[in-house]
């Protein structure tokens, strides 16, 4: 018996006995997909948010059975084409968010799932909903890039 999900929009299959592998595991060391980071390992930090069927969660603290028939996506999936950023991740390098850069993955996932719930955040609604911890302190560049990026969504789709 395996556990089978899409991963990047291409179908993975895992060998049951893996089954209790935390899925950032499974990505970076068994997928060789390092974009996701471990950072504190209970689900607090954000480093490791992934996607799970478009929804914002800490792969961390989801195992790869959880994963079992969703799709993830992870940052290297994000963009639509290798010559074509996602609009958050080109606001990311308009603004130049990163200082370290450790975090930023994980805030990029984080922030473009929010973007689906929330098209055009209020400061409040950025604030409530990117709970991602960045030890660099990036947040005002964060919360700019989310705005940008949301002002690109809200063109793309007129």
């Amino acid at each position: 018996m395996s556990i089978t999900f899409k991963l990047n929009q291409q179908t993975v299959e895992v060998a049951e006995s893996n089954k209790d592998m935390p899925l950032l595991w499974y990505i970076r060391e068994n997928e060789g997909l390092k974009g996701t980071k471990f950072g504190c390992g209970i689900g607090q930090c954000g480093a490791c948010t992934v996607h799970m069927n478009d929804q914002a969660v800490r792969s961390c603290s989801i195992t790869v059975s959880q994963a079992s028939g969703t799709n993830i996506t992870t940052i290297e999936g994000l963009a639509t084409s290798e010559e074509q950023l996602h609009p958050v991740q080109e606001a990311w390098m308009q603004v130049d968010v990163p200082q370290c850069g450790y975090c930023q993955a994980g805030q990029i996932m984080a922030a473009s799932a929010m973007l689906k719930r929330i098209p055009k955040p209020t400061d409040e609604d950025i604030d409530n909903q990117m709970t991602n911890i960045c030890r660099c302190g990036t947040y005002v560049r964060v919360r700019q890039a989310i705005k940008i990026a949301a002002d690109k969504l809200a063109t793309e789709v007129t």
